[in-house]
Order: structure tokens, then sequence, then C-alpha cells
């Protein structure tokens, strides 16, 4: 028994002092500058900057392959954090929001079929290229609100996809989810936007959406700098911002939108200053 024992004994003795050789020889050596940044990002794992989630960040800026702006979430103040754990001077982005280009909803655009499948907008998008009438309108089966890590994606009931500004963070995951690439980056000072994704000439368009844009140049005539016609769709010019809400009133569809003012028809979210009890703006 005695002997058993001490059998036992060596064996263990043995064991540890071989793992711990083994820990020494093969430890990797974290920087403690890694653990800090882990400790003031958002953990969103959103892969907004990237990389495979916040670790794989982090492990990317004390490397020196990655910059203190590359992470939406965190906005302006961790990226001060950031530059301040890494010693480097702390460089910003100007913040940016997703906005659904497309205020086409069941009501005021037309459909070329009734889609009974999966509720995915990749799954009816491989179906006669959508369901949808107009080639670039949103298809409101909700592929962005599921992929949207910050609840700032809704889906109006009459199926249109509405972006919150208050609490869109930038993290691009509803961009590269939409198969129609109705959903754009977009400057968060600009809050005038062609609420439009169709390239189409203006006489089909009317044939398909109500308040689609017709390339009619009036925009354009409105404010020259802050706008420009390209296939027959106006776009914002976003450095020129500022003036472009002199042309939503001439619009004559309608599709341009100030998101101050409010935001499309259905949506619950509500523009700044306005009251929750308050009806949105249509």
């Amino acid at each position: 028994m005695l002997a058993a024992i001490l059998s036992l004994g060596c064996i263990g003795l043995v064991s540890a002092i071989a793992l711990g050789f083994v820990a020494k020889k093969f430890a990797v050596e974290v920087d403690p500058r890694e653990a800090a940044i882990m400790e003031v990002l958002p953990s969103a794992n959103c892969g907004a900057c990237g990389y495979p989630g916040c670790g794989g960040y982090a492990k990317s800026l004390v490397a020196g392959k990655a910059e203190p702006n590359q992470c939406p979430p965190g906005g302006a103040e961790l990226v001060v954090k950031l530059a301040h754990i890494l010693g480097v001077e702390a460089v910003e982005t100007a913040p940016q929001v997703a906005v659904v280009l497309c205020q086409g909803d069941n009501k005021t655009a037309v459909n070329k079929y009734r889609y009974l499948g999966l509720e995915d907008c990749n799954a009816a998008q491989k179906i006669a290229d959508g369901p949808k009438a107009c080639p670039g309108g949103c298809l409101g089966l909700g592929s962005c609100q599921r992929v949207c890590p910050f609840d700032a994606i809704e889906i109006t009931a009459d199926g249109l996809a509405v972006i919150s500004r208050d609490k869109c963070t930038g993290c691009r995951k509803c961009v590269a989810v939409c198969p129609r690439q109705t959903i754009r980056m977009t400057p968060l000072a600009a809050s005038v936007h062609v609420m439009c994704n169709s390239r189409d000439k203006g006489a089909l368009v009317r044939k398909y959406c109500q308040i689609g844009c017709i390339g009619c140049h009036i925009c354009e005539k409105a404010a020259p700098q802050a706008y420009k016609i390209e296939g027959f769709l106006a776009e914002v010019v976003y450095e020129e911002h500022e003036e472009a809400f002199e042309a939503i009133e001439k619009c004559p569809t309608h599709c341009i939108r100030d998101f101050a003012e409010g935001y499309p028809q259905g949506s619950s979210f509500q523009a700044p200053g306005v009251d929750d009890d308050t009806p949105n703006a249509a």
C-alpha cells in the first residue's frame, strides 16, 4: 500500500513539473494593452471594424494593424480612450448612419406577385428578382432587422424597413445583408435624402411607385450644388447637404425627405424634438 501511494505521489509530482515546464515553454505573452482595450470596447462584436469581434480588433490594434477610429459603435469617446492606451494621436472620423433609400411600401409601390416564401429578403430576391416591381425597392421582409445588434431597424405594417438615426451605430451589418443595396451609409450630419433606389426612367417608375424619383432634375435646379442626377436617379451631394432642404417642397413625387422633420409613413421612430405620444410626420 505504501509503495502504491509513493508511486502515485511521484507520478503526480513529475506530471506537475512537466506541466509547469510546458506552460512556461509555450506560454503566449499577452500585451497588457490588449486587456485594457477589451475593457473599453463596447463588446458588441458586430464586426463593423472589419475584424472578427472585439477580441480580434483588440489584437489588431496592439499589433498596429488597425486604427482606433474603426469602431463605429464606440464613437468619438472610444477613439480618445483607445488612442490614449496605444499612445497615438486620436483621429476622429465623421459618424455615419444607415438609411433605407426607399419609401415604397405595400400601399405606394406595386408588387409583381404575392410572395409566400421565407421571411427573408435574399430568398425572395432569388425568385424572379423579388416580388416588388421596383428593381431597387425595399422588400420589407426583415433580413436587415434580424441582423441589427442594436434594435435600430423596424419593419412597418405595410412592409418597409426604417432605420432609427438615434439607435444606429453605423456597424454596416444591414448594408451587407440587403440583396438590393437599398441601404446606404450616409453622414449623420446629413438629414435630407432622396428616398429612392431606382435608376429607371421616370415613365417606368411612375408605373410601379407613387413616390419614386422620376429624374426630372427639379431638385438639381432648386439646389444645384446639393444634388446630382445619375442614371435617372437624383442623389444628394452630401458634401453640400446643408442646401438640400431647398428642393424638398419642389419635388413632384415627394421622394425627398428630411429626417429631422419625421420618418417615413408607418414608422414608430420619432424625429428629434418630437414627443413619443405625438404622431410621426408622414
